[in-house]
C-alpha cells in the first residue's frame, strides 16, 4: 500500500517506514504530524477525490536538516551594480509510520 500526500504546496508518494524530507514543519522532534492523503493505492483498488474523506497518514518528526546553498548574482552592466545573494532551504526528516484509509 503506498499513498500520495500534500506536503506543503507539493506532493510525496509515500509506503509505511519510508523516511521524507518535507519542508520545515514547527512541531518538535518526536512529534506526531498527519497529512492530508490525496491519492491512495492497495493492490487493485484506488482511492481517490472524495472516498479518501477522513484517510489519513501519520509520520514521526525524526530530525531537521538544511539543503544545498544556492548563490546567485545580479549584474546590470555599464551601471556599477552588483548583488550577490543566497539561500538554503530548510527541511525536516520525517518518517511515515501508518497510512490509514479510515479515520481512527
Amino acid at each position: 500500500m503506498y499513498a500520495v500526500i500534500r506536503v506543503g504546496t507539493s506532493q510525496e508518494r509515500v509506503t509505511e517506514g519510508q523516511v521524507v524530507r518535507v519542508d520545515l514543519r514547527r512541531e518538535e522532534i518526536g512529534a506526531t504530524v498527519n497529512f492530508e492523503p490525496v491519492l491512495l493505492v492497495d493492490g487493485d483498488s484506488v482511492v481517490a477525490g472524495p472516498a479518501l474523506k477522513g484517510a489519513s497518514v501519520s509520520a514521526t518528526i525524526i530530525g531537521d536538516e538544511k539543503g544545498p546553498k544556492i548563490r546567485a548574482l545580479t549584474y546590470k552592466a555599464k551601471s556599477i551594480q552588483r548583488k550577490r545573494w543566497g539561500h538554503r532551504q530548510k527541511y525536516s526528516t520525517v518518517e511515515i509510520t501508518k497510512i490509514s484509509p479510515q479515520k481512527a
